[in-house]
């Protein structure tokens, strides 16, 4: 993996570095040696920010975790990138997706799958090809609430978000 730490409002002392290699370095066994891990670490008042983008072939894991510590930050954000990733290696198993940037070891390590998603609500309403699914999956990995995308199938924009419960909905256009 090919790290790229950066800080705002912060030096990046050998200290830090240290611990990120060490914490993040442990996700090398998910990715090829030619993966970015992009760092960003900021401070704002009392907030120690990190935060973790991993652009892949058609996607993006990304993760950022706030606490008073900076190493408490690494510690917590490893976690959730490593939750994100088994997560979305069982979708790349069970939709045979293209898995480029993931080592094959990762690939073929057997997981339980507790995450199915189902789209519990749909709506009609007046980017990338793909589909919900698809979009979910996305929307995971970058930690958001929604996500916005071109439905591979019908070709219209089409909106994919998140419900309490853990389920999700979908909003397709209506003309």
């Amino acid at each position: 993996m090919k790290f790229i730490i950066s800080g705002k409002n912060i030096d990046v002392t050998e200290g830090l570095k240290t611990a990120i290699y060490d914490k993040i370095g442990k996700l090398e066994r998910y990715f090829t040696p030619d993966t970015e891990i992009h760092v960003t670490l900021s401070v704002e008042k009392d907030r120690q920010k990190i935060e973790i983008t991993i652009p892949m072939k058609g996607n993006i894991v990304r993760a950022e975790q706030v606490s008073s510590d900076m190493y408490v930050s690494i510690d917590l954000v490893e976690e959730i990138i490593e939750r994100q990733l088994r997560k979305y290696k069982n979708k790349l198993v069970e939709q045979k997706q293209s898995a480029v940037s993931f080592s094959k070891n990762f690939i073929e390590e057997s997981v339980p799958d507790d995450d199915e998603i189902k789209i519990t609500r749909s709506k009609k309403f007046a980017m990338k090809p793909m589909d919900p699914e698809e979009a979910c999956i996305q929307m995971e990995l970058l930690g958001h609430s929604f996500y916005v995308f071109r439905n591979a199938d019908t070709d219209e924009v089409n909106v994919v978000y998140k419900r309490k419960g853990n389920t999700y909905g979908l909003i397709e256009p209506e003309f």
